[in-house]
């Protein structure tokens, strides 16, 4: 059993709170304007709640929540409550305001301060309590009210509560402040990362190196030289392992389909400016060409059941391992394949990796490069892979694909008038890309990585910031709950006599008492 400091009390809400008490509609003008609450207008983890939209009487007196000025709602549905969408009733155009079906209503009773038991039902501590006490269905899991009436708390006298709640305001005001500060500091680093990254592919990020290192530049035609020469390896080494691949097929009895004879890149078409949908220049030496162009374009397995009867395994990639510029390998499934699909879709370090669909325009094309940890690794038909040739290095391509003018092509290239964003082998293949000498790129890319490292080290410092103002949030109130945030003073009315005078003024009260209503399908309601 909890002590308590002198002058508390231990008691349910339901003993110091009306839970979801009722309203005599009957007594109500159906023209009376009042205020109006859907969820959103509830802020997430803040308090923060708009009451300024209203609608008459007679649009909501059936099937809305009845509040009025200094109630609690308490969002009970999954994911509101888990969030924290909570708050304090403040005033309204008329007595009684209305909102979604999904709040539960505090009204505490004289005595008891309303902002205190904010607190006590937003916390995290409690919500974490009401979220392994919800019922009904998985995406509709509800908190019951018998959670909010049967919590106990730690009751201190009226004046105690007050100070109380003044302290954790007074407290909490100077966090946001700071938390304020360090959210814009972490949006000044994605602006810098965005302008870096533009100024690299824009040839500005490279420029006095140009002007020191004339003699490591290479003319387009030289380059356009280079180019073709890799191509015609790289078209060498997979005739290569073709015929190695057919041999093996032989030897084996021709078993499956003979493996498919490479085909011989397509003729390339060079440019020296940047697309017209682009609104940028490169230095004139660059060139522009496709990424069909500078390597190869695949695709991966379809997953079907078909395939768990294949006695070759492998493990391969989803969409759910590849992120911006990061690999998320804590999860790798396997899949059955054969051979000749492992042969074509094995990925090799340095392989860059799509995302080829995703409901967020926003998160179309991510991508990240394969980096070899795990071996002989494939990937699904969802991811799209690009291997270079070798005269483009991966590290320059990824960062070209995460610029803005990079994401500008690829949400171009991803946009649909049906509202589904999808890429595809010849959608990515087709993606223009800027390319200058091997000694510019791995200038570009060491300056690159050394920035967005020191980038990534600034703002994992003000991730821990935020984490640590989470954590004194939480901490200041486990003192509050405990009678340890402010002095208690002797001369306050005890809390065992507030709570008889909330129990002899409630009896026969029958609007403090709660709404029992026909129980429904919680898959039947929606919030509203």
């Amino acid at each position: 059993m909890t002590d308590w400091p002198p002058g508390w009390a231990s008691a349910p809400l339901r003993e110091i709170c009306a839970i979801n008490p009722r309203v005599d509609k009957n007594s109500i003008d159906t023209e009376s304007v009042v205020s109006f609450v859907p969820m959103p207008a509830v802020e997430a983890g803040t308090g923060k709640i708009d009451v300024s939209e209203t609608r008459s009487f007679g649009a909501v007196r059936k099937g809305y929540t009845p509040f009025r000025k200094g109630d609690i709602l308490f969002a009970k549905i999954t994911p509101c409550m888990e969030n924290g969408k909570m708050a304090v009733v403040p005033d309204l155009v008329s007595e009684h305001g209305f909102g979604s079906t999904e709040f539960h209503v505090l009204r505490p009773a004289d005595g008891v301060d309303q902002r205190f038991i904010y607190r006590a039902v937003s916390n995290r501590a409690f919500r974490f309590h009401a979220e392994h006490n919800m019922t009904g269905a998985v995406g509709q899991k509800r908190v019951p009210a018998t959670i909010l009436e049967e919590h106990q708390i730690g009751l201190p006298p009226t004046n105690e509560q007050r100070r109380i709640a003044d302290r954790i305001e007074t407290l909490f005001d100077e966090i946001d402040r700071g938390v304020a500060s360090l959210r814009a500091a972490k949006g000044n680093i994605d602006l810098y990362r965005q302008s870096l990254l533009k100024s690299a592919f824009e040839g500005r990020l490279t420029a006095d190196w140009r002007a020191e290192n004339r003699e490591k530049l290479e003319s387009p035609d030289a380059l356009l030289a280079r180019i073709s020469e890799e191509r015609e390896s790289s078209h060498k080494r997979g005739l290569d392992d073709w015929q190695k691949a057919v041999d093996k097929w032989r030897k084996g009895g021709e078993k499956g389909r003979k493996p498919a004879r490479p085909r011989r890149a397509a003729h390339f078409e060079v440019k020296t400016k940047a697309p017209t949908d682009v609104a940028t220049s490169t230095p004139r030496h660059w060139l522009w060409l496709s990424l069909f162009e500078l390597g190869q374009v695949t695709g991966g397995l379809t997953k079907n059941p078909s395939r768990n009867a294949l006695p070759r395994k492998a493990k391969y990639l989803r969409v759910a391992n590849v992120y911006s510029n990061r690999l998320a390998l804590d999860e790798i499934m396997e899949i059955g394949l054969t051979e000749d699909e492992l042969r074509k879709t094995r990925l090799s370090t340095g392989d860059l990796l799509f995302v080829e669909g995703n409901g967020s325009i926003e998160q179309i094309g991510r991508v990240a490069i394969w980096d070899g940890s795990v071996p002989s690794v494939t990937h699904q038909n969802h991811l799209i892979r690009f291997s270079t040739n070798g005269l483009l290095s991966s590290r320059f391509a990824l960062y070209f694909m995460m610029s803005p003018i990079g994401r500008k092509l690829v949400t171009a290239q991803a946009s649909s008038t049906s509202g589904l964003h999808t890429l595809s082998i010849t959608k990515v293949g087709s993606l223009p890309i800027p390319i200058c000498s091997p000694a510019e790129q791995a200038e570009i890319i060491g300056t690159l990585d050394d920035r967005l490292e020191a980038a990534e080290a600034l703002d994992a410092e003000i991730e821990a910031s935020l984490a640590r103002a989470e954590a004194l949030r939480q901490a200041i109130l486990k003192k509050a709950f405990s009678g340890e945030l402010v002095p208690q003073d002797p001369d306050d009315e005890p809390a065992q006599a507030l709570l008889a005078r909330i129990r002899a003024s409630r009896d026969g009260d029958a609007t403090t008492k709660p709404r029992t209503r026909a129980r429904r399908p919680a898959s039947a309601t929606v919030p509203r």
